[in-house]
Order: C-alpha cells, then structure tokens, then sequence
C-alpha cells in the first residue's frame, strides 16, 4: 500500500468538527501518524471529540476501521488446520462465558483463537478470571498462541503489542478524554482487533441491560449491526446475538469464582442461563464456521471439558490446583418473603468490584479472590432473612462499600416472576 499523503491534523479537525466526511487518504494518515507519535494527543483527543458528536459515515468507519488493522501486524491463521471462529462479548457481569464455550467449539471441531481483555469498572475480564489460575499465562509470543491452537483448538490470550497498536492508542485516550460512548468509535475497536487477529468468522454477543455498555436495545441493535457490517467488509463471516444483561450472568461474579462456575458448566453442573447463553452462540459459532455438530452433546459427555483442561496446561497452568479462596464472607438477607424480582447486574457488578475483583484503572491490580455469589436469582422464593448475596473478600474494611452499590438493588415482589428468554435477536450482514 502507498504510503499516505501528507495532511494537517488541525484542518482534519476543524473540517471533522464542521461535518465534512475524511477521506481513506486522510484517514489512513491520521492513524499511521498519531500512532507513530506525530499527532499530539491534544489533536488527537479534539478529533475523537468531533467524532463523538458528528459521527463517522459507513465509509469513513470503514476506512478508520482498515487503517486501524493496517497499523500493525496481521495473524495468518492458515497453518492452524481447522476452521477458525472467535467470539466477543461487549461485556458484563457474570460474563464467564468464553471459558466455557472457547472449549465447548474447540471439542465440536473449529479452531477459536480468542483474544481476550480485562475488566474495567463493573465489568469482568476474561484474563483476569482465568489468571486465578496457578501458573495460568495470558501473555503468548504469536508463535506460540499458534501452536496452543493447533495442539488443543483452543488459546484464550491477550492480544499482542504489535496487533492494532493504534487501537492501544485510541482507547486509552477515549478513556480520560470522554469519547468511549461512540458507536462508530466502539465498533472500530472491537473489530480491528478481532480483524487483525486473522480469524474467518467471528460470533458477537452484543450485551443489553443495566450491566451492559448499552443499557437500551436500539443502541445495542446499531452497535451490532455497525461491527456485523464492518466485519463483512473486511472477508470475515460475523453474526450478533442481543443478549439480556438485566441480572448476572449464572451466580458467580468475580474471578476465581467465575472459574469455579465456568469448570462446573463445563462438568454439567452449571446454572441454567449460563449454559442457554453458551449454548446459542456455540451454534451461531459452529454454523458460521460450516461444522455440523450438536454443542450439548458435547458439554453432556466430557469433551468440552478435555479441551478445557488441555488448554490450560498449554497455558502453564494448573486446572487440577486449588483456586484462591477469600478470608471474609458477609451474607446480604433478604428483608421480608416473596418472589425475587430483580437483582440489579450493574450493582451486584460494582459490589464486586468494591471488594476487589475489578478495578477503576487498567494497572490497577486485581483480587483473585473476591466477589460475590449470587444465592437467589429472579424468579426464586425467598424468605425474610434468608441469604440473597455472599460478598466475599480479603480484606473486611470493603464490605461497607460493596453494601452501599446493593442499595435498591434487590426487589422482592408478592408473585411469581418469568424471566424472559437470555437471547433477544440475531443480526447478520
């Protein structure tokens, strides 16, 4: 490719502010120079803010999108032999999907490369949980990550520093500068990693609720429709589930909690609504990636699990070890009889996180240990001072914070509440 024309980062500004489309040409230049640290980060920042407010149209997100992937390096998959198919969750609480299902499609056939995140805020990370691991390794040489996908069909890793450097880049930025609550800005992030890491399909569960991203489904329908979209463009099959995230996902919220319930799922013995979610995108993964195979079958008789353990000690890891256990445990009762009616995500997510087991800053450290395990779910009976929550955590001073994030949180009702379907909608291109 060319290289690009030279452009001045105050006339893309002032000509972004004012409404006028970028060109690729003046796209790609933007992103190859605040990458390589010729835009300042005070121009950059007044960009994404023009973003914010006039938007990127469908060509220009495209190009955004590309010059994003084209700033680093590119995975060639191809050596794996077997279809490739990955997913991405927008994230949310109880979210411990992936250590099911990377495992559960692996068993069924596809190679998933799965290039995970940590949590920020009251949303989990999928490195986090499983570094609860001992000996667990989330950082992977390319070489490497490669050769754990051949010899299991499975890598759960970070993303390497030298896939979409520009994305490393942005995202901090947006972060202290007020302009992560962009679609277009969103989708480019998401995407150019998951294009970058050279997958040919990719399943998206796209997270509705107060312990989602997007709190409302028409938000959460435009940000699924905007990646599906992007994803077609660059050759990879994408597909979106609109999942509910109203109420954690199964009943652990944590992170060696989360592993504990995932390893349990993976046994058969999971909560129910972990394994709906689970299981669809399974089939979204595997029809995508043309594999013919029932993914219950495989969660029934051990398979999954095989892979799951295979992948962990490719990983240096341990899956038979002891997981890290909290010193403190503090109940939450509930305060007369009923039927549970709603337990908020986001508070029971910010609990958590209050205890310890998710952070405010990306180096800010992690407890392996704390959480909170939901003892009743919407739709239960409970009793007057029965156990709903068990906070737990190392350190008691942080019960009375994590208490504080509950308040109206829990709602008990006088009948018998239905909870709706975990799966909402599918998008495609």
């Amino acid at each position: 490719m060319a290289e690009p024309a030279r452009h001045d980062a105050v006339e893309l500004i002032r000509a972004k502010r004012d409404g006028r489309a970028l060109t690729d040409d003046e796209i790609r230049w933007l992103i190859a120079a605040y990458t390589a640290g010729e835009v300042a980060d005070e121009q950059m920042s007044a960009l994404l803010m023009a973003v914010y407010f006039r938007g990127l149209a469908p060509a220009e997100l495209r190009a955004w999108t590309a010059a994003m992937v084209g700033s680093g390096e590119r995975l060639d998959l191809a050596a794996v032999g077997a279809p490739t198919v990955d997913k991405h969750s927008t994230g949310g609480v109880g979210d411990k999907v992936s250590l099911v299902l990377a495992p559960l499609v692996a068993s069924c056939g596809a190679a998933v490369p799965q290039l995970s995140g940590r949590g920020l805020g009251h949303t989990g990370g999928t490195l986090d949980k499983l570094e609860a691991i001992p000996g667990w390794r989330a950082g992977l040489p390319a070489a490497e990550m490669i050769a754990v996908l051949r010899a299991t069909g499975c890598v759960i890793c970070a993303a390497g520093a030298g896939l979409a450097p520009a994305d490393r880049k942005l995202y901090a930025l947006r972060d202290v500068t007020g302009t992560v609550e962009s679609i277009p800005l969103i989708a480019s992030s998401i995407m150019s990693k998951k294009i970058a890491e050279g997958t040919a399909a990719l399943v998206l569960d796209v997270k509705v609720g107060t312990g989602a991203f997007m709190t409302e489904l028409p938000a959460a329908r435009e940000l699924a429709a905007t990646m599906v979209s992007l994803g077609a463009d660059a050759g990879v099959r994408t597909a979106a589930l609109l999942t509910r995230m109203d109420v954690p996902l199964g009943r652990a919220v944590g992170n060696a909690v989360e592993v504990e319930e995932a390893v349990a799922t993976l046994r058969g013995q999971g909560p129910p609504d972990l394994a709906e979610v689970t299981l669809a995108l399974a089939a979204e993964m595997l029809a995508l990636a043309g594999i013919e195979a029932d993914p219950a079958a495989a969660l029934a008789d051990g398979r999954a699990l095989d892979r799951y353990r295979s992948m962990i000690k490719a990983q240096g890891g341990d899956p038979d070890a002891p997981l890290p256990q909290a010193r403190r445990a503090e109940p939450v009762t509930a305060g007369r009889a009923g039927w549970l009616w709603r337990l908020d995500a986001r508070a029971v997510g910010v609990a958590a996180w209050r205890l310890g087991a998710g952070r405010a800053r990306k180096e800010d450290p992690v407890s392996a240990s704390a959480g909170v395990l939901c003892l009743a779910k919407p739709g239960e009976r409970v009793e007057a001072g029965q156990p709903l929550l068990e906070l737990r955590a190392d350190d008691p001073s942080r019960f009375a914070r994590a208490r504080a994030a509950l308040a109206g949180a829990i709602e008990i009702g006088p009948e018998p509440f239905a909870a709706a379907p975990l799966v909402i909608e599918r998008v495609t291109a």
